[in-house]
């Protein structure tokens, strides 16, 4: 019998598990939060993914339930767990991703390297953490931050005292990094234990969202790249993880490895990989959550460039633009979210391959820039 995948939320990351899963022979299917998602082609069934019964009804439908986002509460993961259902990852794993502070506690417990923080809960303790920090810090709500929502910048404890006000509980601070650049490392594991890495890749990021993404990372030696594969090993056995998981890490000004951030599922970073490697994170993620032999991510270019494209055409349709960046780029990958248009807004991404990495940053910048 085919195996049955249900995918919780209908975004892009689930749109683009499609493909593979066909390729793959999975039956695919989709809980989405509204009509007329990303993932709309696979979408059987539109529900509250915080709704236990909605969750549990969908969950009857497949063999094995994954994730398109973090965001399903702990008590539909458990109570999911406890029915029997095959979930990957699952929440034991997922806590680590889904709240920073305790993210930040057990990687302290791992031994992993990673910035200077405290828990503090209320403004003389983020105060008194500034202080001893240069004067500044980065102030980070546990909870449902992403793409530089929920992060700032602070110099006085007073910049924060709406969070503590609106939330109540502790905020995660931690020192400001002096680093070089932004990297990630990608790992696979399946739940027989199985795992593969990724080359680590740089990621360039502008108003607290991924931008681009060089894969392998410029200049990375093999010191560098075995570390960040090590701690990228080291997190995922150590926290369980079934699926793709990304490691954001900042490369500082005196060449150390520092975790900043864990995504359980594929990731922004990883989207290369999609026509840069012999196994792209898509169809990576249902192999791992099918328990299925893990494929090949060796690279097959020296280089792979991934631009994002944000925000979407001002003016025009979508259609139009795909069929100028085509004709100007053959040689680029297109890959189009099906979301309206929204200033800052992921809708869509371009890759491309090569032996010149200058040369594919050109060609992936100028194919996106038609749908500016």
């Amino acid at each position: 019998m085919t195996l049955r995948v249900g995918v919780i939320g209908g975004g892009q990351l689930a749109r683009m598990m499609i493909a593979p899963a066909v390729e793959l022979g999975l039956d695919i299917r989709v809980l989405a939060e509204a009509e007329g998602m990303s993932a709309q082609l696979a979408a059987s069934a539109v529900g509250d993914y915080r709704d236990l019964e909605t969750v549990r009804a969908f969950a009857s439908t497949v063999d094995v339930v994954t994730f398109d986002h973090e965001h399903v509460p702990q008590t539909v993961l458990r109570a999911l767990v406890d029915d029997g259902v095959a979930v990957h990852p699952g929440p034991d794993a997922l806590q680590f991703a889904q709240d920073k502070l305790v993210m930040r506690e057990k990687l302290a417990e791992l031994g992993v390297p990673q910035p200077d923080w405290a828990a503090v809960s209320d403004s003389a303790a983020l105060q008194a953490f500034i202080d001893d920090h240069g004067g500044k810090a980065v102030v980070k709500t546990p909870r449902g931050g992403y793409d530089g929502k929920g992060v700032r910048v602070v110099r006085n404890a007073d910049e924060a005292a709406d969070w503590f006000l609106d939330s109540g509980d502790a905020l995660l601070v931690e020192e400001l990094v002096s680093f070089s650049r932004e990297l990630a490392q990608q790992i696979a594991r399946r739940p027989s234990g199985q795992m593969v890495a990724y080359p680590v890749v740089e990621t360039v990021q502008r108003d607290g969202v991924c931008a681009e993404v060089f894969a392998p990372a410029p200049g990375a030696g093999e010191r560098l790249s075995q570390m960040a594969e090590s701690i990228g090993r080291q997190i995922a056995e150590g926290l369980g993880v079934t699926g793709m998981l990304a490691v954001e890490l900042f490369e500082t000004d005196d060449e150390r490895i520092l975790v900043n951030e864990l995504a359980m599922r594929p990731h922004n970073s990883g989207h290369w990989s999609q026509d840069g490697a012999v196994t792209g994170q898509f169809e990576q993620h249902l192999r791992a959550v099918a328990d299925l032999p893990l494929g090949d991510p060796t690279p097959r270019a020296d280089w792979s460039v991934m631009v994002n494209i944000l925000g979407g055409p001002a003016q025009g349709a979508f259609e139009d633009c795909f069929d100028a960046a085509m004709t100007e780029h053959p040689d680029a990958k297109i890959h189009i979210y099906g979301k309206a248009a929204r200033p800052g807004r992921k809708v869509g991404h371009v890759n491309t391959t090569g032996d010149d990495l200058d040369d594919a940053v050109y060609t992936a910048r100028a194919a996106a820039t038609h749908f500016a």
